[in-house]
């Protein structure tokens, strides 16, 4: 199988005469499940002994309780990702990733606005 050659989005920027300005993410929708197909490809890995790809940075197992409605959704989106992406993954690996991506772009105020809410 042949693979793709890596495209250096430093040197395309140079080339085109423009300036790279960060990181760009996908929202909702058909980008964003393909991104998350994309990640989940680049990232995950078969175990040496076996089972499911995985991402191997992943040390840490916990419950996390969820709602009928989120696991729902959750299964949803994890068989979309595996149609697409050619990678059989779990509701909770799905979840897994939005939480990290989620807590990247949380803050201070995301938690005050989140716990305001809940007051209401």
């Amino acid at each position: 199988m042949k693979t793709k050659p890596k495209l250096d989005m430093n040197k395309i920027a140079k080339t085109l005469g423009a300036e790279r300005g960060g990181e760009v993410r996908a929202g909702s929708g058909h980008f964003g499940a393909m991104q998350v197909v994309a990640e989940i490809q680049a990232r995950f890995q078969a175990p040496a002994g076996g089972g499911r790809s995985t991402d191997p940075t992943w040390t840490g197992r916990r419950l996390v309780p969820l709602a009928p409605k989120t696991l729902a959704h959750l299964e949803h989106l994890s068989r979309v990702v595996s149609e697409k992406g050619g990678v059989t993954v779990s509701p909770l690996q799905v979840a897994a990733l939005i939480l990290e991506h989620a807590t990247e772009e949380a803050d201070d105020g995301t938690v005050a606005r989140l716990t305001k809410r809940q007051a209401s």
